[in-house]
């Protein structure tokens, strides 16, 4: 249980970094910065379910943790990013492309 729970969040902390990076770019509490934050959250949905990790109380501060903490890894990227190159957008595998020549 313990190796599957380390999976999810190294998953969850993963899949929220673009998302952070997204989220950090855009104006905040508008539609888009509602769904950089919103988006992921089906997505680690089903991999409890099809982990069979379930929904035990013990696993919402890991899950929750790496989630926040994958979204402000993004917004970190990014801010380091939009440092080093003026056209930043609101993707980070683009900008990483072209900031990184």
């Amino acid at each position: 249980m313990a190796v599957k729970l380390t999976i999810i969040c190294i998953v969850t902390f993963l899949m929220n970094i673009p998302f952070g990076y997204w989220r950090n770019n855009v104006k905040k509490f508008s539609v888009q910065w509602f769904l950089a934050v919103h988006i992921p959250i089906p997505f680690i949905i089903i991999m409890r379910i099809y982990s069979d990790i379930g929904f035990a109380w013990y696993t919402y501060p890991f899950i929750i943790g790496s989630f926040f903490l994958g979204q402000k890894a993004g917004a970190v990227i990014q801010k380091s990013l939009s440092a080093k190159c003026s056209n930043t957008s609101s993707f980070i595998f683009t900008d990483l492309l072209r900031c990184i020549k």
